[in-house]
């Protein structure tokens, strides 16, 4: 309907009402005069009709959606009407020498607050009728929370029947008070322990959490109840997000992983990092990874002078240097540069010629099976590429640097976590005697990075399964890409030299659990997609650490990281190690690997030091 039916079929509707109502108002009171013979009547029914269209205007009535009207609506029609009658009693008083019709117009402000707002309201009462008969194919819905955020999203649902997939159907909240109150026509039937009974008995079929001022903690336990119910779960955004305007209630996401990790993330101090970053030369490598290019993306936010992008990847850095010239503008100059860790010339270049004042070494190669069999390229890359990076920092008087390491360093039986600790006694031993602030961050499992678990639980999930794990006693800890590179940037502020800083991950997750919940989350119940055991790979450990006894310090050096305490081997001993590995192959290559990341060999090695130094 066009905006001038639609004004017309308002304007004709109020004057039938107008009329009926101020000649209803007279006959109830004179019952056996004519009303066409009243003077007084015709003069006021004259003055009703022209007050209120000229109010109704005023006030938007006939510009208002009636279908979505609320109590502002409604206001209107009182002010309306209201002022439309004391008008008329005006009229009345001048006219009529003082006296006035009190009874008769106090009986016409009632029928025509009556029928205008039954006439508006209507309007809303088919629409919704009608909706109500159409809602066979939308989903049963169950909202988590009846407060201020879950009755909003109740009355976006409520409102938008047209378009909405969702048929919202009850409430569940743990505020005794709520329990039996009805918002919106849904009533609250229970609390949230109640979700899995209420679930199965109102067959529902979707489930909306909606509160968001709940901490992480209570958040991942109420994420896990509703989606072990194997319901698809959705949720509005965190507190801290909505004050900030990032996102509104009307943002419903579905639950992912980390979304049940059960852990605080880390936040920074921004003061420090600003003094730390903005206005600066900034180098980070591998800046196409995972890591790396996440850590750009958070360094940008504080505007450095320079960002130097640095991989070994073309493509990947293309890739990033375009989204952070989109996402962040141009007031940051971008230095997209090819280069190779393991070239040192290369890497020497870079760094005396750009003088970079913080460097964020994520360059590495990171997968363990795959070093298995590759030893000696673990070796060039972590070893050998974290050393010309750091040494280059170390001639050109870098101030700060920060190597990403991994909680596989710490005890490790494999080849790529030895590389890694091998990396960190680099980093150490040479913060000894550096003008250079050092420091090494290890983190444990990232969700969603290249290669890891997630994503290929979720092809394989998207195939049908089997979904594979290697072994059901299998732990591992988990944080996501953004708290990774949080960590790094924060440990950049902190360090004084030699550091190994590490995240207060909170417990271990096990593989199995994780893979159930990603079933879950991707719209299945229990036993639909086959989990399928194949046996631990070469290298893997069953349960990972993120510092050994020898390293393990309680102090808090920052709300929720720790550092542990330097354990570097001697700089002759370090010597003899590099000058050693380049001649050795295959088992031989791997046993000095580990043992010396164990500390297993350290002591036999010394006494051969002493002997070649001798």
């Amino acid at each position: 309907m066009t905006i001038r039916k639609r004004v017309s079929m308002l304007v004709f509707i109020d004057s039938c009402i107008v009329l009926f109502s101020i000649f209803l108002g007279h006959f109830l009171l004179n019952p056996g005069v004519n009303p066409l013979s009243s003077g007084t009547l015709l003069a006021s029914s004259i003055a009703l009709f022209v007050a209120h269209h000229v109010l109704a205007s005023y006030y938007g009535l006939y510009r208002k959606v009636w279908e979505y009207a609320s109590i502002n609506e409604l206001s209107g029609i009182f002010k309306a009407v209201t002022f439309s009658i004391l008008f008329v009693a005006f009229i009345q008083y001048t006219f009529r020498g003082g006296d006035v019709l009190i009874r008769a117009l106090m009986i016409t402000w009632m029928l025509h607050i009556l029928l205008i707002g039954g006439s508006r309201l209507s309007w809303r009462l088919l629409r919704e009728t009608f909706m109500k008969t159409n809602t066979s194919k939308k989903k049963k819905t169950l909202i988590v929370g009846a407060g201020a955020a879950g009755s909003m999203v109740a009355r976006q649902l409520v409102n938008n029947q047209e378009t909405a997939e969702l048929d919202p159907v009850l409430f569940v909240d743990d505020n005794p008070q709520m329990q039996g109150l009805e918002i919106y026509g849904l009533r609250v039937r229970g609390k949230v322990k109640n979700i899995p009974e209420l679930v199965k008995k109102f067959k529902i079929e979707h489930i909306v959490l909606a509160i968001p001022s709940l901490s992480r903690q209570e958040s991942t336990k109420l994420a896990k109840i509703s989606v072990d119910t194997g319901v698809r779960t959705q949720m509005i955004p965190r507190m801290e997000d909505l004050m900030t305007g990032k996102v509104s209630v009307n943002d419903i996401r579905d639950v992912k992983i980390e979304d049940l990790l059960g852990r605080e993330e880390v936040q920074l101090d921004m003061k420090v990092i600003s003094e730390n970053i903005t206005g600066k030369t900034i180098l980070v490598t591998g800046a196409g990874g995972s890591i790396g290019s996440e850590i750009c993306r958070q360094v940008m936010r504080f505007n450095p002078k320079q960002l130097l992008l640095l991989g070994h990847g073309e493509n990947s850095i293309y890739l990033i240097e375009q989204e952070l010239r989109n996402v962040f503008g141009t007031d940051t100059v971008l230095i997209p540069l090819i280069a190779d860790v393991q070239d040192r010339a290369r890497i020497f270049d870079i760094v005396e010629d750009y003088r970079p004042d913080v460097i964020y070494h994520a360059a590495a190669h990171k997968h363990v099976p795959l070093m298995e069999f590759n030893p000696m390229e673990a070796v060039k890359n972590n070893i050998f590429g974290t050393k010309n990076v750091a040494e280059a920092a170390d001639t050109f008087s870098v101030a700060n640097f920060v190597m990403v390491s991994t909680d596989k360093a710490v005890n490790p039986p494999n080849v790529m976590g030895a590389t890694k600790r091998f990396a960190e006694m680099i980093v150490q031993n040479l913060a000894k005697d550096s003008k250079t602030k050092f420091a090494a961050v290890r983190f444990g499992n990232v969700l969603g990075s290249r290669g890891s678990v997630v994503p290929l639980f979720k092809r394989q999930i998207a195939k049908g399964g089997p979904v594979t794990i290697t072994d059901a006693r299998m732990t591992r800890y988990f944080m996501t890409i953004p708290e990774a590179s949080r960590l790094v940037i924060q440990a950049g502020t902190l360090a004084n030299g030699g550091e190994v800083f590490v995240l207060d991950m909170g417990e271990p997750v096990k593989i199995v659990d994780l893979a159930k919940n990603l079933i879950r989350l991707s719209g299945y119940s229990d036993g639909e997609i086959e989990i399928k055991e194949t046996g631990i790979r070469p290298g893997e450990k069953l349960f990972e650490e993120l510092m050994n006894d020898s390293e393990r310090q309680s102090e808090v050096v920052f709300p929720k990281i720790y550092v542990g305490k330097a354990t570097p081997i001697t700089s002759l001993e370090l010597v003899y190690l590099l000058e050693t590995i380049p001649g050795l192959v295959g088992d031989e290559l791997k046993e000095l690997l580990v043992g010396t990341a164990n500390r297993k060999n350290v002591e036999v090695k010394s006494s051969i030091v002493m002997d070649v130094v001798g």
